[in-house]
């Protein structure tokens, strides 16, 4: 059986690779970073402004990664959960899923730290709202059969309580090898996902 098309996953995936290419050629990382960065001291005005307007660094710092296993591992996520949603919710609900995934989990990011002046990259927020979207459509329910609507309200505290427990024993493993992840971030863009992914399926099948 042949898989639909997936244009918005394509897309994302495309530019976010060839931003990668563009920064690592250019011998610009670190000054990209600073540049393209979602910094939330910069929010909360204790930093001075960038060149780029702070309200659309949740999107550029998407497009930066720290390294090529960072870039790579989020690629492969997206891609085997993009493509899978797409499915279900069409390539609009794809990129608007994506996109609050993204400025979700960059104000998840500052709630945590409001004063941090390090730059958060990668795409992993916006991520982690695919792969919600993936969790919940294709996922196992949790019992509960005579009662759907129950049965979907335990899946989804479910998945996000698995999802903070995952996420804080990586930031302790990380913490230890002296690298640092955005818990917050991953997060807030886990909890956008499950929060939306449903509403976005129903828009699509109404407008079909």
């Amino acid at each position: 059986m042949r898989s639909p098309p997936t244009p918005a996953t394509n897309a994302i995936t495309t530019a976010t690779v060839a931003a990668y290419a563009l920064v690592w050629m250019s011998g610009t990382v670190t000054a990209a970073d600073v540049l393209g960065g979602f910094i939330p001291a910069r929010v909360s005005g204790y930093m001075l402004p960038g060149a780029l307007p702070v309200w659309i660094t949740p999107l550029s710092a998407t497009l930066l990664h720290g390294g090529i296993i960072h870039l790579g591992f989020n690629m492969l996520m997206l891609i085997f959960c993009g493509r899978m949603v797409e499915a279900a919710i069409g390539s609009v609900g794809m990129l608007l899923l994506y996109l609050a995934g993204a400025y979700v989990s960059a104000a998840a990011q500052y709630l945590a730290g409001p004063y941090d002046a390090s730059p958060m990259i990668g795409a992993s927020g916006a991520i982690s709202a695919v792969f919600a979207g993936y969790a919940l459509l294709y996922g196992k329910p949790r019992g509960f059969a005579g009662h759907p609507r129950l049965g979907l309200a335990v899946n989804i505290v479910w998945l996000a309580a698995a999802w903070i427990g995952v996420q804080f024993l990586m930031g302790l493993a990380f913490a230890d090898l002296g690298m640092a992840i955005a818990t917050a971030a991953h997060v807030g863009g886990f909890i956008a996902g499950l929060a939306l992914i449903r509403p976005l399926l129903l828009w699509r099948h109404r407008g079909n």
